[in-house]
């Protein structure tokens, strides 16, 4: 019978953290390494492709196989570009409804050890596997010993290995090939954890569209150089033009700017503007997904090109009415908005300028 002294008051436990305005409108954030466990197949394979992106600062090229024929090999990573002839590392990407355990994985060090056995490849430097569930604990240890590792694979070729490596014949464990198990070295085999995935995605530009959490902090921009470089040679012929479309006399380079210090001082605010969008373009290649500042670009085109061709009495009336112009749009839209600042939308013009899609003196004025 149930007594008193078997009752207990209900007693939630206390948030280790005061709850946010966030937390309110979205939930308690699931942890990234919970969020990977429960992709769908779809996403699991879209993340792998992202996250390989990362090794491409680690290897001199990397690309992925699949489907028959791959011969046990998922990502390499090569060291050099002699590919498979010279210093390689394999991924081995693997989603089971389970985390991975000895007997997922015996056929996969049959296929390496088998192929780079009859000369398909040098075997890789590093084999690591990585799994959606992750790695088991019993096969993780085992990763561990590369002695009983042998072993094992060994005491189960031929219930794993003998007719699983290829479809065409049937592979024995005996005679060169057994010596060559003897001699491989099985230290090469190893393991990825979601956590490092995930700290590998996070150098990505996919990391913060697949998981939230805002862009990292953007660094200052720096100032541009004393003397003009050559790519910035077009927006600045358009620049010189427009100012001297003002003054009703050509300006052929920025010495002539000297004797107008209104000018001077307008053309060095012009500059420091294309240098922070060049800024915001090498920040959004690493942070967000190819093609974003692109889009971005485009939004500020849109946003100008009306005010662009309206009626100006000269080039540098049009080029301020456009700048001032993209200071005023609202980039709520694009994933880079959190960190544009109005000197960026401003720069773009320069940047569009640059890429002839602007022009400041037109036949029409």
């Amino acid at each position: 019978m149930i007594s008193d002294e078997d009752m207990k008051q209900i007693r939630p436990k206390e948030p280790s953290a005061a709850p946010s305005s966030t937390h309110v409108t979205s939930g308690i954030p699931v942890p990234k390494a919970i969020r990977v466990k429960n992709f769908d197949p779809d996403e699991w394979e879209d993340f792998i492709e992202e996250w390989a992106t990362s090794l491409e600062s680690v290897y001199a090229k990397v690309r992925r196989f699949g489907g028959a024929g791959d011969c046990g090999v998922d990502i390499a990573g090569f060291c050099t570009d002699n590919g498979f002839e010279d210093m390689w590392d394999n991924y081995q990407c693997k989603r089971y409804a389970n985390p991975l355990r000895p007997s997922d994985i015996l056929v996969e060090l049959g296929k390496i050890i088998y192929y780079s056995y009859i000369g398909e490849y040098t075997p890789p430097r590093k084999h690591y596997f990585v799994a959606s569930l992750g790695i088991g604990t019993t096969l993780e240890k085992l990763l561990n010993k590369p002695t009983q590792l042998r072993e094992k694979l060994k005491e189960n070729w031929g219930g794993h290995c003998k007719s699983k490596i290829t479809t065409t014949k049937e592979i024995e464990l005996s005679g060169d090939l057994l010596s060559y198990v003897d001699d491989f070295d099985f230290t090469i085999f190893s393991s990825k954890s979601h956590i490092e995935l995930i700290e590998a995605h996070s150098h990505t530009g996919f990391h913060a569209v697949r998981f939230g959490g805002g862009l990292p902090a953007r660094p200052n921009s720096e100032a541009p150089p004393a003397a003009p470089t050559s790519y910035e040679s077009r927006y600045i012929r358009k620049l010189l033009d427009a100012y001297g479309d003002h003054l009703g006399a050509p300006l052929h380079d920025t010495n002539a700017l000297v004797a107008h210090s209104i000018l001077e001082r307008d053309f060095r605010r012009q500059r420091e503007r294309f240098y922070h969008a060049e800024a915001l373009r090498n920040f959004a290649r690493d942070t967000v997904p190819e093609g974003t500042f692109d889009e971005l670009q485009d939004e500020v085109y849109h946003g100008v090109v009306d005010v662009t061709d309206a009626t100006h009495s000269n080039g540098y009336e049009r080029m301020k009415a456009t700048v001032a112009q993209a200071s005023t749009i609202a980039l709520t839209a694009n994933p880079l908005a959190s960190v544009t600042k109005s000197q960026d939308r401003q720069g773009i013009c320069h940047q569009l300028a640059n890429e002839d899609r602007l022009k400041w003196v037109v036949d029409d004025d």
